[in-house]
Formats: structure tokens, C-alpha cells, sequence
């Protein structure tokens, strides 16, 4: 599949550490793989050591720089506190 073509996708994604309850958030076109990646420790180093991984979130983007203008937004402090507040509602979250 061609990463221009109008069927791809580009997720922003929450991911929930189930060892130690921390937020991770990223971008990828293929969810599923970049889910396995991060659970199996490879081509990462910040999830290595953190996981397993639950996905607790994601948006599709129809372009790329909308995803990872979102990103950005969601790993700045009040992106981080509006992906909480939001979380609240769905997940058994403290604080």
C-alpha cells in the first residue's frame, strides 16, 4: 500500500503500561504492528522495559502532519491533562 495513497490512515495513540500504569503516546500508520512492537520490546526504548501494553486511545488523521501536530498537542502539559480528564470517564484512572 502506497503511504500517500487516500486509504491509509495515520493514528495517534495512547498506550497504558500494565506493569507500572504509565502513559505512553505516539504516532503510526499501522496501529496493530506498532502495538505488537511496542509489546514485544522492539523498536523502541522508552516502552522496552515498560510493558505489556494496553491501547487506551487513538485518533486517525487523514493527513500526516494533522497526526503529528496532534501528537505534539497530546505531549504538552495540557494535552496531557486533556487526555486524563477525557480517560476519566473511560477507564478506572487515579488523579
Amino acid at each position: 500500500m502506497n503511504p500517500d495513497s487516500d486509504d491509509v490512515f495515520h493514528y495517534v495513540y495512547i498506550l497504558r503500561s500494565k506493569k507500572n500504569g504509565q502513559w505512553y503516546t505516539g504516532y503510526t500508520t499501522n496501529l496493530r504492528k506498532r502495538l505488537k512492537e511496542h509489546n514485544d520490546g522492539t523498536n523502541t526504548s522508552w516502552t522496552k522495559e515498560r510493558g505489556p501494553f494496553e491501547l487506551i486511545y487513538f485518533e486517525a488523521y487523514k493527513h500526516p502532519q494533522d497526526a503529528r501536530s496532534r501528537e505534539k498537542q497530546l505531549k504538552s502539559g495540557p494535552g496531557k491533562r486533556y487526555a486524563r480528564e477525557r480517560m476519566k470517564r473511560f477507564l478506572s484512572l487515579s488523579g
